[in-house]
């Protein structure tokens, strides 16, 4: 499901209000669409698939569902990957393909009004803002809004169909 699809079913509720997911990566904190993660789990050991891309941690066996795992630590060059108790794999269903997003943290769920999200910002071809579809505002914090769809879709990591 798309995000523009969220964000009219949003609309058509009555409420103008969205639901997000936040998580840490480095010091930065970013939001998904909650409609999209089927759960969130702890770590646990990846089987490494041979000549995969560094950010392609591996994959795991999900109650018989093989999912793969991408490190958005270094899929967005935020710093060192590292790993230990707080970090964890957030688990996405998107378009009926399961997979896995693995993160420093999850902050909380944050509920956004439309008025407390404002656009990405132009930055030319510098860098591609692409997947971002926001920058949500709530208690002194700022969000960045991934279309994790269009990500995941996306050439560089082509873990399922574009839309």
């Amino acid at each position: 499901m798309s995000e523009a699809v969220l964000q009219d079913e949003a609309v058509q509720d009555g409420t103008g209000e969205q639901e997000y997911l936040a998580f840490r990566l480095g010091p930065e904190e970013y939001g998904i669409h909650i409609l999209q993660t089927q759960e969130i789990r702890n770590l646990e050991p990846l089987t490494r698939i041979a000549n995969a891309p560094d950010y392609l941690r591996g994959v795991l066996n999900l109650r018989g569902v093989i999912v793969p795992v991408v490190d958005m630590r270094l899929r967005f060059a935020t710093g060192e990957a590292r790993m230990d108790e707080a970090t964890v794999n957030i688990i996405l269903n998107i378009r009926g393909h399961v997979i896995g997003m693995m993160v420093d943290s999850v902050s909380d769920v944050v509920t956004l009004s439309q008025s407390a999200i404002k656009p990405p910002p132009e930055l030319g071809s510098v860098f591609s803002t692409d997947f971002i579809t926001g920058l949500g505002e709530v208690d002194q914090r700022m969000l960045i809004l991934l279309d994790i769809d269009k990500l995941m879709s996306s050439p560089e990591l082509g873990l399922i169909q574009p839309a």
